[in-house]
């Protein structure tokens, strides 16, 4: 059984389209704040002027603020003003009742002027470590859709549960290349369908890495590049499909200026959600599943549960390539007892006709990475296979008989010692040519979203940039892709090897048949 499951808001919920770190209405705040410090060094003719207007502009803006929502970065910016507002309406004040004007001695004035404004200072540096994210535009031809579907595998039982009727279900969604939209067509939610999904995943998110929720607030608000249910594009060609698994407590949108890059590019992207692993599922009749799978503490035990969880993610994966192969290639939305191509009213699917099932090309980060090495074994519908900075857990055999790309990072003293030897093993027990690229200045957030809306810190996110990090990570990405699902290349010689494009990334080094470098 499968069935559709409502796209965005339905209009309910106002649109935040993600800009700047701060908002209009937030700067209007910080530079009032600034100015009602600085007017204490004013001029006295020009003092009592701007004292009025900043400190007016700055209680409306904070009225307006408080009930539209006020952001945590913010709450330094009004402290900042608040502890500098009675020393400055202090001498208007005393004025307007005759009394005698009394102001501090400049060298009393000055630490108080500059306590207030580092205060001020720290909202927008906040602001912009933890930013409303930002997603680049794609670069592809295309304009990119997104819809989301739920899938339940009748032959499959649930392992996490201990109900003997509980069945495998996962939540997929798909980024597909579009028509183009009006202008002012609304754009997905980033994170999740709707924004009561997004802020539930982004605060999962949060207790999963021990962050406070509130540090990453800005990222439920953010919208993506992609329009929920947007028309398929124009024709009737068909498109290579690349699944795609997340990180360990990761999900399925975590690598969302990925996906609509290569769906620009005439890719269609299904990521999943895998229940009990992810950091939050929604389901469509409501329920949250949250993660169940956590460390043991002890390293052999935890390897052992890493490949049993890498396994079920394996064949999530493989589950949902025969749900969108259907009837010769064809993706829909069901209703409990529909057929396959078909919606819930009986019309055909958009997307029906237009998969290209017979070239598939699976991927993942992180432990998602390891469920895409060990689907691509398990099964030889995968042409390709892409592991963005994922440690291979499970068994080395059967040898990979197709061709994969392994991006990693660059390697550090913290870097896990049994990392690139597991790697370097299974890349060259193949009967392929694969290649490990190591992109410069990336770290393991630098495979997802996280450059997007973390702190910029070289140790969590890399020293790439917040853009570039994506673009870099979907542009090694789409040069293997095109070389391998478009091009024909099967990793045992002959013309379109991607080798040279992929050098432009970073260092490679080639994995060949027979151990050969």
């Amino acid at each position: 059984m499968w069935r559709h499951v409502p796209g965005a808001d339905d209009g309910r919920v106002t649109e935040i389209i993600a800009g700047p770190s701060v908002s209009p209405l937030e700067i209007l705040v910080l530079s009032s704040a600034v100015a009602l410090v600085l007017a204490r060094w004013l001029p006295p003719a020009a003092r009592s002027r701007v004292t009025v207007a900043a400190g007016a502009l700055l209680v409306l803006s904070a009225l307006v603020l408080g009930l539209t929502g006020v952001r945590w970065q913010l709450l330094p910016v009004l402290a900042g003003a608040g502890c500098a507002l009675p020393f400055a309406c202090a001498p208007l004040l005393r004025r307007r009742a005759g009394r005698p004007a009394w102001r501090a001695r400049w060298w009393l004035a000055l630490p108080g002027s500059a306590a207030c404004l580092g205060l001020i200072a720290a909202g927008p540096v906040a602001a912009w470590a933890f930013p409303v994210p930002v997603f680049p535009e794609p670069t592809g031809d295309f304009a990119v859709g997104t819809r989301v579907v739920q899938w339940t595998d009748p032959q499959r039982p649930e392992t996490f549960t201990a109900d003997p009727d509980d069945r495998r279900t996962v939540v997929v969604q798909l980024w597909y290349p579009a028509q183009r939209s009006p202008d002012g067509g609304q754009r997905a939610q980033y994170l999740g369908r709707t924004a009561e999904e997004a802020r539930t995943v982004s605060e999962a998110l949060a207790r999963g890495v021990g962050l406070p929720g509130f540090l990453i607030d800005g990222v439920p608000r953010a919208r993506s590049r992609a329009v929920f249910d947007a028309p398929v594009a124009d024709g009737d060609g068909r498109f290579p499909v690349v699944l795609f698994s997340p990180g360990s407590s990761g999900v399925r949108t975590q690598n969302t200026a990925w996906a609509e890059e290569l769906a620009s590019h005439g890719y269609v992207v299904a990521a999943l959600d895998h229940p009990y692993d992810s950091a939050a599922v929604v389901l469509a009749d409501g329920r949250t599943i949250t993660t169940a799978t956590h460390s043991s503490g002890d390293a052999d035990e935890d390897a052992k549960l890493a490949a049993d969880w890498t396994a079920i993610r394996a064949a999530d994966l493989g589950f949902v390539l025969t749900r969108l192969t259907g009837q010769g290639g064809r993706s829909g939305r069901v209703a409990q007892g529909g057929q396959a191509g078909r919606g819930p009213d009986g019309t055909e699917d958009p997307l029906t006709g237009r998969l290209d099932t017979g070239r598939v090309a699976v991927a993942g980060h992180s432990m998602g990475g390891a469920a895409a090495l060990q689907a691509a074994r398990q099964d030889h519908r995968f042409a390709a296979v892409v592991d963005l900075d994922g440690f291979p857990h499970g068994p080395a055999s059967p040898a990979l008989d197709r061709p994969a790309l392994a991006l990693t990072q660059e390697v550090t003293a913290g870097t896990d010692p049994r990392y690139l030897p597991r790697l370097t093993e299974a890349l060259d027990a193949t009967t392929a040519t694969s290649y490990r690229l190591t992109v410069p200045g990336a770290a393991h957030l630098a495979f997802m979203d996280g450059p997007l809306y973390l702190p910029p810190v070289p140790t969590i996110v890399g020293s790439l940039g917040r853009t570039r990090s994506p673009r870099v990570v979907a542009g090694a990405t789409l040069a293997f892709l095109d070389a391998v699902l478009r091009n024909g290349w099967d990793g045992r010689g002959g013309p379109g090897d991607p080798a040279d494009a992929l050098r432009a990334y970073g260092g490679l080094s080639a994995h060949r048949p027979g151990g050969g470098r």
